[in-house]
């Protein structure tokens, strides 16, 4: 079957999914700098009239929204949009810059609406939305498209599509053949976008770039029938014949054997002849292209503040202290009489902190899940709806990722939230860790915000599916410090796991800085690590070289989280009495993910109001 071609929109933190939606980064769009506010009229309009700028408004951000979704197909599927379940999303360099040119129309469209004649949602709407596309259009010349994979995912990887799509039709099977035969071309593309970043500069270190051969390896079957991709006709979840089941299987094998296997063994020989050795020998951002102010852009973008990497240096030099004080005053109380570094280690190898069956690791988290959720009254006004779950993150990722991430739920309520936890090695995840961890990647952390900004009414979808990652991160650490509030860290290893969770964001500040800006090697912000964290060393390993791979983003928890526990002692300061967990907690998630000068804006007014 022929490929239809549709042109790539390149997806934006709106859009961030924080799970494997992640691992597709390369979509990423960056917001390089706060944008003006536009002056607005201090009268309210009021929400339900219908003038002629709010239909403007409505009509383009609908229009757009469609637009993302025709240009990423596979999000849209991951959204339970089955209306492009045939396509991959159009790589090309001529379809990319067409994209560019649509979003500049789209903003021209836009300046054209009186903003004054908007109510507060939509004003806020407004802003939200032309601050996204002035810098997208701002940064397409950085060309951060060439960098399409990494480590923790891409095209080795899109298999996993399978696992979260419905079956439950004829058709649903076809479509997934009809991806299969697309294949190549999307394959092509990649690659193409590989040696146009080759050219010009725009790669990865060779650290972590040496992972992903083993990952396509993984790929390379003797057996189509046992290629990942033949997953879904495995077991088929809807009443066939024995003949029409034949026939489904037949075709599957025959677009894996003829598509899927040969665009993997080319992939394999260009990586390993071509791009890896063309990767560079150091590590940082600064080795590109600009690389210093790219990093410099990827650092405000990722905090949404116009912090320099100087300033996020020296205040997670100052946080590492401050926490580093209150784990040593745990060792205290636990009575190990021995040097901090002598106390690391030994949570690091004791065999009392770990499980050695990946099964009762599993078991652990969901036993933890249970108990927070019954609690979760106690702080906040609302639950989600959305349910969530444990999952085992999938054996071929999982030596290559960090300890466990997040997948929003589908948009058509058919698949739930999903928590991933990592098993491989058990012996090296510590029990103490899975509390903070807990509560950061499920409720009240991302399961929760994420899950109640999707069921925010009369809110575009570009607000409802995405956000700021400064926010949603921020949020995952904030809730982590909540575990005190909800009755958990009881046990002082909990709390020191906690604290442990706390100091390893405030290390990112350091290490993520350090190596893209002042030029730190791996090595370097391993030590650093080591020297301040009970995490394992493959732990620290696989999120150093997360950061490696991603600059910018890691520093966006510890940020949000100041952010956040900013406001949260000026309203309690103020307010003293008439302070509400509770409503606090609903005044700062109600607008879904924003940036934090908005999120401050917010909880600004609430105070006022409320005094």
């Amino acid at each position: 079957m022929s490929r239809t071609h549709v042109p790539v929109y390149r997806r934006s933190t709106f859009q961030l999914c924080l799970c494997s939606e992640s691992l597709l980064i390369t979509c990423l769009i960056l917001i390089i700098t706060h944008t003006t506010v536009v002056r607005l009229a201090a009268e309210e309009i009021p929400s339900g009239e219908q003038n002629a700028a709010t239909k403007a408004l409505h009509a383009l951000l609908d229009s757009e929204w469609q637009r993302t979704l025709r240009e990423n197909p596979t999000q849209a599927s991951r959204l339970g949009d089955r209306r492009y379940n045939r396509l991959w999303s159009d790589v090309s360099e001529k379809t990319i810059e067409t994209s560019a040119a649509m979003t500049r129309e789209a903003l021209a469209v836009l300046l054209k609406i009186d903003a004054t004649q908007l109510n507060r949602s939509d004003r806020l709407n407004y802003q939200l939305f032309k601050r996204e596309y002035e810098t997208r259009i701002a940064l397409q010349p950085l060309k951060l498209h060439f960098l399409p994979l990494n480590q923790r995912g891409g095209i080795q990887n899109e298999n996993d599509l399978a696992r979260l799509l419905k079956y439950d039709s004829i058709t649903d099977y076809e479509d997934w053949i009809a991806r299969l035969n697309a294949f190549p071309t999307y394959m092509d593309q990649t690659i193409a976008l590989m040696r146009n970043g080759m050219a010009t500069r725009m790669l990865h270190p060779k650290v972590v770039m040496k992972r992903v051969p083993a990952q396509i390896r993984k790929q390379s079957v003797a057996n189509p029938e046992d290629s990942l991709y033949y997953a879904p006709f495995c077991s088929f979840k809807i009443e066939l014949s024995e003949t029409a089941a034949t026939d489904l299987r037949d075709r599957a094998k025959a677009a894996i054997e003829q598509n899927i296997l040969p665009a993997y063994a080319r992939f394999l020989t260009f990586f390993e002849e071509e791009y890896l050795p063309a990767s560079f020998d150091k590590v940082g951002c600064w080795q590109r292209p600009g690389g210093q102010d790219m990093y410099a852009a990827l650092a405000r973008k990722f905090t949404t503040t116009d912090l320099t990497p100087q300033q996020i240096h020296d205040i997670g030099q100052s946080e590492v202290a401050r926490i580093r004080a209150e784990m040593e005053a745990i060792q205290k109380q636990v009575r190990y009489d021995v040097s901090f570094q002598e106390f690391l280690t030994h949570l690091r190898s004791d065999p009392q902190f770990f499980y050695k069956d990946p099964n009762d690791l599993l078991q652990a988290y969901k036993d933890c899940c249970q108990r927070i959720d019954s609690e979760l009254p106690r702080l906040f006004k609302r639950i989600p709806k959305a349910a969530y779950e444990i999952v085992p993150i999938p054996a071929q990722m999982a030596p290559d990722t960090t300890t466990a991430y997040y997948q929003r739920p589908s948009a058509d309520g058919s698949r739930p939230g999903g928590y991933y936890v990592n098993l491989y090695r058990p012996q090296h995840r510590p029990k103490y860790e899975i509390e903070a961890l807990s509560l950061h990647e499920s409720v009240p952390g991302h399961h929760f915000q994420i899950a109640l900004a999707m069921e925010l009414e009369d809110t575009p979808e570009f607000r409802r599916y995405g956000g700021y990652t400064a926010f949603i991160e921020g949020w995952g650490l904030y809730s982590e410090k909540l575990g005190e509030e909800l009755g958990l860290y009881q046990d002082p290893y909990s709390k020191f796991g906690q604290l442990t969770y706390e100091m390893w964001r405030a290390v990112r500040l350091v290490v993520d800085t350090g190596m893209h800006s002042l030029k730190w090697s791996r090595q370097d912000a391993v030590d650093f690590f080591v020297a301040n964290t009970a995490k394992s060393l493959l732990d620290i390993e696989n999120e150093v070289d997360r950061y490696i791979a991603w600059p910018g983003q890691a520093l966006a928890y510890k940020i949000g989280e100041l952010k956040i526990r900013e406001l949260r002692a000026r309203a309690e300061n103020k307010l003293g009495r008439r302070f509400n967990i509770k409503v606090f907690h609903d005044v700062v998630l109600r607008d879904g993910a924003v940036p934090l000068d908005i999120l401050e804006q917010n909880v600004n007014r609430w105070i006022t109001n409320s005094q």
